[in-house]
């Protein structure tokens, strides 16, 4: 018998780069020649919204960039979020290959994004060729680490919570999912990774 029967993967931090954490923020915002103090004042909360699909793209950078007149536009600055992702150095995508070749899991993604940055993630790195299912916080209207995204996973994936790995580069993350009953791994390198999965018969 398999030892898990779902293997939820955290996007960025595990796969890619986090698409629009506190680097790549201060990034775009110095590419634009903005305020990053501003803007960093008024992200937090439109964020956790756009995250949560409450609001669009076009919602947040209007509440966070655009509440004056700009010298671009809401696609330009858009289109510098999207290239802030790339692969992330030691990246568990080739584990997470691995493991989707073995046909032997259900394989899916649990991450906090908006809407348009997990679709175009989704799409640009192709990962829904692995990603049976996707349980992003833009899908299901919640965020990690609240222990609801847990629960709502466990639910919508109709097992008992032991039968589910799930891995994160947060502890915090981690630790909720662990409290909820999943089995739960933080990531640290594809090599530990490894060595853990292989610990867990997993690989």
């Amino acid at each position: 018998m398999l030892p898990f029967d779902v293997i939820l993967f955290d996007v960025g931090g595990v796969l890619l780069t986090n698409g629009w954490d506190h680097k790549e923020r201060a990034s775009v915002i110095k590419k634009f020649d903005l305020d990053l103090a501003a803007f960093e004042a008024r992200h937090p909360e439109a964020n956790e919204a756009w995250e949560k699909d409450e609001i669009n793209a076009e919602q947040y950078l209007n509440q966070t960039v655009f509440y004056e007149p700009r010298s671009f536009t809401h696609d330009n600055f858009l289109n510098a979020i999207f290239a802030q992702s790339v692969v992330l150095e030691d990246s568990a995508l080739p584990v997470l290959q691995d493991l989707s070749a073995t046909q032997n899991y259900l394989i899916g993604s649990l991450n906090n994004e908006a809407r348009e940055p997990n679709d175009y993630r989704f799409a640009q790195f192709d990962l829904r060729k692995h990603f049976e299912i996707a349980l992003s916080s833009c899908y299901v209207g919640l965020r990690k680490p609240h222990p609801e995204i847990y629960k709502r996973a466990i639910d919508i994936l109709g097992l008992s919570p032991e039968r589910i790995l799930f891995i994160d580069d947060r502890q915090g993350n981690v630790d909720a999912a662990a409290n909820s009953g999943l089995q739960a791994i933080r990531f640290t390198g594809e090599q530990d990774l490894r060595r853990q999965l292989k610990e867990l018969n997993v690989l």
